[in-house]
């Protein structure tokens, strides 16, 4: 009721009185009424339940919605050819969007979404942007031909997890970061940091790595480094999305051991971390319910046993119940609908959606939008320091990048070398990254022919122009957004005929032959001419060292890559081998730092490459069943993934987990172990000197080697791991860890309970996951339950996983 017994009273008084009174009393009794109040009051840090109590229902279901994405019918149409031929999605339709909301112009064109505004409490419009490798908008705008709004492709993850460097992470993020808020967006969609789970996965480039430790520790240096600036990040996909193929609605099947230990751990790294602003819910089922609408993920085990603070949102059309989402914790429906709208106001009408559970996923987004840039009317300038931010992604990439092989030092590049023939479609088309909501538009790409020149050498001038002409035959025209968004298809190597291989080895030093390779969202790669070597990149392999080798000149080969390759077939051939990743946008001047010594190469493998593709342990049930159409797939390997399996299977490899060469070489010494039991920790200190002739950084990996009560045990497993500084040679570095109960722990699922086993311990520091340098062990005297947890995420039926042949011990 608006106004009061006791104002109408006072209308009943003479006349004169009643005309000065009755407009006194008017004003102070609507400005002292809640409803009046409330619409006065404008958000902020110490009124948000105030303001959520005094929110209509049709301002709440704006709250938790996004507000569409719009797609002209020329491009949806071929949204629904691409999604439809990569099996992303059958049958799409993208559901009705609000056609008001549509009508107010993007604040940052060709940002993935926006958040609506409410006028009548203060609440701006915030603006989501992809993407993991760097800010991805639109680089020309409408009306603006006197501006470019271009961003920094920066290395792939799986370059900056191979660093093994957080500070190296933490700096790409602090410059990725600066970039977010100089464009004047509130939440960069990533790191993503699903595990590698399978090597077909046709976005591990976005990915960090096979083991939940370099995982966690990555993303939670990626986040800290961008949220550094004031804006936020959006950890993804949480969980088990590490497949495309239908993504959208396949059901992992997984057991709560390996979620706990593999698949949630770097998340719980990150979150604990980090504090990332928000986390993205996956696509994906998880034993029967999608991830969106799973309450036990997203609240019992994401927000009160990890103590996150942010927000949920979901991945771009994900799930299918808006209720059940609201319901399991998922506050923030993207990019939204006005069916997600009528489904949740209708709920809450009829009783189906308790009021208090929206009002929960409302206060969530506000906390997000109170810590936002847009709220704090912070200003951007639209012109971030790209070449600042180039020379970070320049030296990022060189910390990365992952010497293979280098007989009888090949590599650096001698000083008597002076002209190169360079071959590969990729070395004049360099790959900076993968596709999808990982693309960069960037304003340049630094080819290796480039990098190569302006690092002195003269290159091959007839293979340069053929190559050029043949890149600009199958390559003709920018891409489409379609094609940018979901693939074009790869430029096919171009065939070399030998009488040319043969002048090219006469009339040059040495040959350096690149292969590339390119996947992104929508699609899993394929096993023929992209994990393995097609028939043209074999023969080139072969002829190109025959010619050269036979005129007594050195063969580089680079591998232009976003995920694992086959190797073992001609690896042999050959002088070295140099993994490049996808380096981002200076990565021809990065690669050629590397090749000539001006940085040596530091990274260290966070991924296995096998020997064959059936000697993964998810090669059988790589993307699952049906094999055409696959509805479910179930993880059989358990907690054996990557090198837990290769290790504890005894099955070889071609290059181990934590695998790279260096330039130099280095000693271990004066390993010590301190054992503090009853403080519950272990203190180990190492020496490390650089005994070779170059300056370098070494990787320190330590890895546990666990005793076996109750439940089976990896080999061994990653528990701790350090970079040296840059060390001269002579020069030392001791390097200091600290081992708890908590970092010795299984997931014990028949007491849903992290447990440390009591026995003997054996500590190894690694150069890789099978090649031990000094080891040590200590005792833990008892059982130790570090943390007891709540029974979550089963399976709807037993799981026949994989177990060890014999016992570890």
């Amino acid at each position: 009721m608006l106004y009061s017994n006791s104002y109408l009273q006072w209308t009943h008084q003479p006349v004169a009185r009643k005309g000065r009174l009755s407009c006194i009393c008017l004003l102070l009794l609507i400005c002292c009424n809640p409803l009046y109040s409330a619409a006065q009051q404008k958000l902020n840090a110490s009124n948000l339940k105030e303001i959520v109590h005094h929110m209509t229902l049709d301002e709440k279901v704006h709250t938790v919605v996004g507000m569409g994405i719009y797609l002209p019918p020329s491009v949806m149409e071929q949204l629904r050819r691409a999604l439809h031929d990569t099996s992303m999605l059958h049958n799409f339709h993208l559901p009705p969007m609000d056609t008001n909301a549509l009508k107010i112009p993007e604040k940052v064109p060709g940002a993935a979404g926006r958040t609506y505004a409410n006028a009548r409490f203060g609440i701006p419009s915030l603006t989501l942007s992809d993407g993991p490798a760097g800010v991805r908008i639109n680089p020309i705008r409408n009306n603006d031909s006197s501006h470019t709004y271009y961003a920094t492709a920066f290395p792939v993850a799986t370059l900056l997890a191979s660093s093994w460097d957080t500070g190296c992470v933490y700096a790409v993020g602090k410059a990725m970061g600066d970039e977010v808020k100089n464009y004047g967006i509130d939440v960069l969609l990533g790191p993503g940091m699903n595990i590698q789970r399978n090597p077909l996965c046709g976005r591990n480039f976005e990915y960090y790595s096979e083991d939940p430790l370099i995982t966690g520790m990555m993303a939670a240096a990626m986040v800290s480094g961008i949220q550094s600036n004031g804006v936020g990040t959006s950890i993804k996909h949480f969980a088990c999305n590490n497949q495309e193929t239908n993504r959208n609605s396949v059901n992992v099947i997984v057991s709560e051991r390996a979620l706990r230990e593999i698949y949630l751990r770097g998340f719980e790294i990150a979150v604990k971390q980090a504090q990332p602003w928000t986390v993205m819910s996956s696509y994906n089922k998880i034993n029967g319910t999608y991830t969106s609408e799973r309450h036990d993920l997203l609240t019992t085990v994401l927000r009160d046993e990890w103590g996150f603070k942010g927000l949920v949102m979901t991945d771009w059309f994900g799930g299918h119940d808006a209720v059940a989402q609201m319901q399991a914790g998922n506050d923030l429906l993207m990019p939204g609908t006005p069916l997600q709208m009528q489904a949740i106001e209708q709920a809450v009408r009829e009783g189906k959606l308790d009021t208090n559970v929206l009002n929960h996923n409302v206060e969530n987004v506000l906390r997000l939008v109170l810590h936002s840039p847009t709220f704090h009317h912070e200003p951007y300038s639209d012109h971030p320091d790209l070449q600042a931010h180039a020379r970070v992604a320049r030296w990022a990439a060189t910390q990365g990048m992952v010497l293979l092989k280098n007989q009888e030092n090949t590599l650096p590049i001698s000083h008597n070398i002076h002209r190169i023939a360079l071959f590969g479609t990729s070395a004049y088309h360099l790959i900076p990254g993968g596709t999808g909501s990982g693309t960069v538009h960037a304003p340049y790409t630094i080819s290796l022919d480039k990098g190569l020149k302006d690092a002195g050498f003269q290159t091959d001038a007839s293979l340069q122009t053929k190559y050029q002409q043949y890149i600009q035959t199958h390559n003709p025209a920018p891409r489409n957004p379609m094609s940018a968004l979901f693939g074009a298809p790869p430029i096919p190597e171009m065939p070399v005929s030998t009488d040319e291989i043969t002048r090219a080895a006469a009339e040059n030093d040495m040959a350096i032959l690149s292969i590339g390779r390119e996947s992104g969202e929508g699609a899993d790669r394929h096993l023929k001419d992209d994990y393995e070597l097609s028939d043209t990149e074999q023969a080139l392999i072969s002829d190109i060292c025959r010619a050269f080798h036979a005129m007594h000149k050195p063969v580089v080969v680079v591998l232009n890559i976003g995920g694992v390759i086959e190797t073992a077939s001609w690896s042999d051939k050959p002088d070295a081998i140099l993994l490049a990743w996808q380096p981002g946008e200076e990565g021809g001047h990065a690669i050629a730092d590397v090749l000539t010594g001006k940085e040596n190469p530091s990274g260290r493998l966070a991924v296995t490459f096998p020997l064959h593709y059936t000697d993964e342990p998810s090669a059988s049930n790589f993307p699952g069943t049906p094999p055409d159409n696959p509805q479910q797939v179930v993880y059989q390997e358990g907690i054996y993934v990557g090198y837990r399996y290769f290790n504890s299977f005894h099955i070889p490899v071609a290059y181990p987990f934590g695998y790279g060469l260096s330039y130099t070489t280095f000693r271990y010494d004066h390993l010590q172990l301190t054992s503090h039991p009853e403080q519950g920790r272990w203190e180990l200190t190492v020496t490390v000197t650089n005994t070779g002739k170059r300056p370098g950084r070494e990787v320190v990996q330590l890895y546990v080697h666990a005793p076996a009560a109750h439940l089976d045990k990896p080999e061994m497993e990653l528990k701790k791991f350090a970079k040296t500084r840059l060390l001269a040679p002579g020069q030392s570095q001791t390097l200091h860890f600290v081992l708890t109960p908590a970092d010795l722990a299984s997931f014990d699922p028949a007491r849903s309970a992290w447990v440390a086993d009591a026995g003997t311990y054996r500590v190894y520091l690694g150069k890789n996951a099978t090649e031990y340098v000094a080891s040590t062990t200590f005792e833990l005297p008892k059982e130790v339950v570090t943390e007891r947890v709540h029974q979550v995420l089963q399976p709807q039926q037993p799981i026949q996983e994989l177990h060890p042949p014999a016992s570890n011990e």
